[in-house]
């Protein structure tokens, strides 16, 4: 196994093109040839992240938060973040970051949070502009049709919701031309020909479309294939920022933002809101999600986040919202074992290793 198969099956879940445009993602640090044996799961990497990663002869470092933020001006050793890019690539471990990717997609980041509170009827919570659909229109054979939906269905095509392997199709007539220098499947050269064709649709979320057209190339018997792509109005419904659903029951927020630092395992949390209030709706931003509250349904009651401002509380009590604010690693930690976990099922040669860091602040309440 290499490098860049253990990408591929992280890309799988959260393709790197639902990413935001400004976001880092990808392969920081090494070679996509290079052999893997292990790889190390972490939130960060940190100089502890990576003396674990040498502790456990990891190849590979697959985190949330890329390595590499803002561009390296100098490689002056007597700067830390620096000097552990430097050291990283010396020590030949390579190092991949699936960001705000895994943040939109359903069973990343927001849902690993959303799991850990035991959620019910879980949704997307907000809309991002990366869940675009596109029409994908071909024509193929009746012979052909089974493993052409088999390949392009497989590689993310014809999901609405809860279904998959979802498309159409419909009995034609196409007509083709060979020239001399064709490899015609069907007909003749030099002739027009006319076969019973099939029209065959799916939608497919747009970042998902490249990865589909190389399935459908692959799977479909013409060394011509034609296909139509239709740009549409709708979002794909399954993709988008946090997550929301409900409590089993009812309880008020200061219940609940005691049962939020125990599910999380966080130190303290903090809140703004009355202790009172009965909540049930809960929406789940991990990281930075307070600046979102603008964006926030109303019958959301409550929106568990991390690294909340001043002025975003005062907003957030102003419209009436409730915040627990759990910190940005508390909850994000928990993408780690789902990450690893995924790593597991898809790259079964592979040894995977897990790195959650300490929390980094502390309460004084003395």
């Amino acid at each position: 196994m290499i490098v860049q198969d253990v990408c591929n099956a992280i890309d799988a879940l959260a393709p790197p093109s639902l990413a935001y445009s400004w976001d880092r993602c990808g392969l920081h640090v090494g070679e996509p040839d290079a052999e893997v044996r292990g790889v190390l799961v972490a939130l960060t990497v940190t100089r502890e992240a990576f003396v674990a990663a040498r502790r456990a002869r990891a190849q590979l470092i697959v985190s949330h938060h890329p390595l590499i933020w803002e561009p390296l001006k100098q490689l002056r050793t007597d700067d830390p973040h620096t000097r552990l890019c430097l050291d990283i690539a010396a020590s030949g471990i390579a190092c991949y970051a699936a960001h705000t990717n895994l943040d939109v997609v359903p069973g990343g980041v927001n849902t690993a949070i959303a799991d850990r509170l035991k959620l019910c009827a879980q949704s997307p919570l907000l809309s991002v502009p990366q869940a675009a659909q596109v029409k994908l229109v071909t024509f193929v054979p009746d012979s052909h049709l089974a493993s052409v939906r088999e390949a392009v269905c497989a590689a993310g095509a014809g999901v609405i919701g809860d279904y998959r392997y979802c498309s159409f199709s419909a009995a034609g007539i196409g007509t083709f031309l060979p020239d001399e220098n064709s490899d015609p499947y069907l007909g003749r050269k030099h002739v027009i020909n006319e076969e019973n064709e099939r029209r065959f649709e799916v939608i497919v979320t747009k970042a998902r479309l490249s990865r589909v057209l190389e399935a459908l190339h692959a799977s479909h018997p013409y060394d011509e294939v034609a296909y139509d792509i239709a740009v549409l109005d709708n979002l794909d419904p399954s993709i988008g920022l946090g997550v929301q659903g409900n409590l089993e029951r009812p309880m008020t927020l200061g219940n609940f933002a005691k049962y939020v630092r125990r599910a999380l395992g966080a130190r303290h949390v903090r809140v703004v809101g009355s202790n009172d209030t009965r909540v049930h709706t809960i929406g789940v931003i991990g990281g930075s999600g307070a600046g979102e509250i603008a964006r926030i349904p109303h019958s959301v009651d409550v929106l568990v986040t991390g690294d909340v401002r001043y002025h975003d509380a005062l907003a957030a009590q102003d419209r009436g919202l409730a915040i627990i604010d759990a910190g940005h690693a508390a909850a994000e930690k928990w993408v780690v074992p789902a990450l690893a976990e995924h790593l597991r099922l898809h790259c079964k040669k592979l040894r995977v290793s897990t790195y959650v860091e300490p929390e980094l602040f502390r309460a004084i309440t003395e």
